[in-house]
């Protein structure tokens, strides 16, 4: 992917008096009094916004744009968004100059500068719940990374693979040959691929379960695996602290439950600690924002992107529209 211009390219004569249009993601979440309970996404937009004002121009944001735009002949657009929408990829056709705002230029940077020309070694940190859901990151990652480190639920399917019991964890069926394709890839590449040895189990899918810890090949039928044990805590851990880049998209288990948080905390402990001692650490959008923000580490990291699902579009290294439409550098 060809560099983009950044807003920081602009400078007061490109800006003074002029209008400029940002397409910004404010898709905040909101409890049921309509409440943000995450502003992310809106703090994330205000250096682009702050810079535009201090040098003179004539802000207009926008999170949702109609089809027909008037010509606006002494507009800019500037991009903070990523998907092909009117307001991102349509606008970015016909208004010149279309630059990245700042928080869309440190996405890239992250996400794919950092990904492509990484400080070795390179470590991915892959969870969620279903391996379907990130068959793309894995292929794409295992062609980079020196180390993969699989959590979440999408690690049953591998342990059935293989051959293990699973009692009544969550498992693609359908994806067991290609959990052993990618396991055989990993050998092929040199690439260090470590799935838990030790699981924390429960009777029933509630925050109030019983639970217990078990070696991940003797999960007891009527059991279900919801977060990675202690002994795989403390291999992940000594695998990261090799580490010089290291790039988390999705859980190690059900965090949103405090009985199977532990997993999901001590990743997001450990890469705050790394990051203080110069590792670069990327948090790739998802679940694995909300839990280091839950444990008031995002701070602490190099880079966490709001992007959502665009992330992995980009981890994956697909081509995403409304980046495609903005200016070269």
């Amino acid at each position: 992917m060809a560099t983009k211009k950044s807003v920081g390219s602009l400078k007061e004569a490109d800006l003074k008096g002029k209008r400029v249009f940002v397409r910004v993601d404010l898709n905040v979440p909101l409890d049921d009094n309509f409440n943000i309970t995450d502003d992310t996404r809106i703090r994330a937009a205000v250096p682009t916004i702050k810079y535009l004002m201090g040098h003179g121009a004539r802000v207009i944001l926008s999170s949702h744009l109609l089809d027909i735009v008037p010509p606006l002949s002494d507009a800019l657009f500037i991009w903070v968004k990523n998907r092909a929408h009117a307001s991102t990829e349509g606008v970015a056709k016909y208004l010149k100059p279309a630059v990245a705002g700042f928080l869309m230029q440190k996405e890239l940077d992250y996400l794919v500068g950092a990904v492509a020309n990484p400080k070795k070694p390179f470590a991915a940190i892959v969870g969620g719940s279903k391996v379907s859901s990130k068959i793309g990151v894995i292929e794409s990652l295992l062609g980079k990374v020196d180390i993969l480190l699989l959590g979440g639920g999408m690690i049953f399917t591998f342990y059935m693979a293989q051959g293990y019991s699973v009692g009544s964890s969550l498992v693609e069926e359908d994806k067991l040959g290609l959990a052993t394709s990618l396991m055989e890839t990993a050998k092929s590449k040199g690439v260090s691929l470590l799935l838990p040895t030790d699981v924390v189990i429960a009777d029933k899918f509630a925050a109030d379960a019983n639970s217990k810890i078990v070696p991940a090949s003797q999960i007891p039928d009527g059991w279900m695996g919801l977060d990675i044990g202690p002994d795989s805590i403390k291999t992940f851990s000594e695998a990261l602290d090799t580490t010089k880049t290291i790039i988390w998209n999705g859980p190690m288990g059900v965090f949103e439950f405090e009985k199977f948080a532990s997993g999901t905390e001590a990743i997001a402990k450990q890469l705050a600690e790394l990051g203080g001692k110069g590792v670069t650490t990327i948090i790739g959008g998802g679940d694995s924002v909300a839990a280091v923000e839950k444990v008031g580490l995002a701070d602490k990291m190099s880079h966490i992107s709001t992007g959502g699902g665009a992330s992995l579009e980009l981890l994956e290294g697909k081509p995403l529209p409304g980046v495609l439409a903005l200016d070269d550098a």
